[in-house]
């Protein structure tokens, strides 16, 4: 009996990976996050398996099913939205079952990041404007954040920024950030990235909080701010230039 944490990605049904498809497909439990992941992922599971929407569950109540389903010897897919290494809650589900000698595996999606930045039509790292992206989130009704990893010492590095979980704490973003970044830097808010129900605000520091209290968004966004979003005038990156000699691309004779 197996484990088998699964990242079903951002929202779109179709941004599962095969193997996450197929792990669901083969699995007799299947226990989704149903807040994020859409049915249609779950859609993939065996008519006879058992399907829970963990959404209202706690964590003991989780590991219960999972326990139940050990002793029936019967493999579970966890799926949980996104890439479950990022804001996943995996960590705490895999110390459980590693207490109880319950062997796991992880299958990676795709994270909010990179569809939000997809839905922008943007690259996150360009060459002299940034080469980082840092991810992130503020602090609010959630656990704390470590000493040295508040916005004001990550916007400090000038990388660019995409803040999770943190859209009904933008006063304290656009705040935070404006010093180290400047009122007119790009900023966007992509409220759920790949949904149908998907939507782009554009703006800067000192616009997007206005944007969003108009759009009434207060959960489900991803935050984007640097220099990126608005880049225009930037150097060509070494990849394709013909003069830049690698391996793939040795220096030709005369």
């Amino acid at each position: 009996m197996t484990v088998h944490f699964i990242g079903a990605g951002p929202g779109a049904a179709d941004l599962l990976t095969l193997r996450g498809r197929d792990l669901i497909a083969a699995c007799p439990v299947v226990l989704y996050a149903g807040s994020l992941v859409p049915r249609e992922v779950v859609a993939h599971a065996a008519k006879d398996a058992r399907v829970l929407d963990t959404a209202a569950m706690t964590l003991d109540e989780i590991m219960a099913e999972i326990e139940a389903a050990q002793g029936r010897g019967q493999d579970v897919a966890r799926v949980h939205s996104g890439d479950p290494a990022l804001y996943g809650a995996i960590g705490e589900q895999i110390r459980r079952l590693e207490t109880l000698g319950i062997p796991y595996t992880i299958t990676p999606g795709v994270p909010a990041y990179a569809a939000a930045a997809a839905a922008l039509g943007i690259e996150l790292t360009l060459p002299d404007v940034s080469q980082t992206v840092i991810l992130t989130r503020t602090a609010m009704k959630a656990s704390a954040m470590p000493n040295g990893e508040d916005l004001a010492t990550l916007g400090a590095s000038g990388a660019t920024l995409a803040i999770h979980l943190s859209v009904r704490n933008l006063r304290h973003v656009v705040e935070t950030l404006t010093p180290h970044y400047g009122a007119e830097c790009p900023a966007a808010v992509v409220y759920r990235a790949s949904w149908p129900d998907q939507q782009i605000l554009r703006g800067t520091l000192s616009n997007i909080r206005a944007q969003v209290r108009t759009a009434k968004i207060t959960r489900t966004a991803l935050i984007l701010v640097g220099r990126v979003l608005g880049a225009a005038d930037f150097t060509d990156s070494k990849l394709y230039d013909p003069g830049h000699v690698h391996v793939l691309r040795p220096k030709r004779r005369a």
